[in-house]
């Protein structure tokens, strides 16, 4: 299996018109990218969360590997996480500083097809990754404005 990513992406007031899903199938077909599982909830004005039924679109992904994977929405260890020995806190973030209360998100399980050959060749001239993260979008406009000003 390839790099996973979790990606979590919070909406004000969803609009579900199977456009994200559709483009999701474009990726898978291309070879770049495949949803391995999706969670939605719904985080109450009071902290609490809700599991929200998954797209049936879907299929088999209904959530239920995030929601193991990652834990319950409180972001404690479920029953399969406790019995392969793993501390929760350890390793888990938590929802809770995610999702703001008052809105939806949905928790894709992202497996990156692409990165596999790219990973095996970094191991092969003997490197190792040390941190993936993504650009948040105030430092990609920051990005942009570096590298107009570089081409100038």
């Amino acid at each position: 299996m390839g790099p996973v990513q979790v990606l979590v992406v919070g909406f004000d007031q969803p609009t579900f018109s199977g456009e994200v899903l559709a483009e999701f199938a474009r990726l898978r077909e291309a070879g770049i990218v495949r949803l391995l599982d999706l969670l939605v909830v719904e985080r109450a004005e009071d902290g609490s969360f809700n599991t929200l039924a998954a797209p049936t679109e879907l299929g088999t992904a209904s959530g239920d590997l995030a929601a193991a994977l990652l834990g319950d929405a409180a972001g404690t260890a479920d029953a399969t996480t406790q019995a392969a020995g793993e501390d929760a806190a350890d390793w888990q973030w938590s929802l809770s500083d995610a999702v703001p209360p008052g809105s939806v998100a949905a928790v894709a399980l992202i497996e990156h097809l692409w990165a596999p050959p790219l990973l095996s060749a970094i191991q092969r001239a003997g490197g190792t990754p040390l941190e993936e993260s993504w650009l948040a979008a105030d430092d990609i406009d920051v990005l942009e404005q570096l590298v107009a000003a570089h081409k100038a």
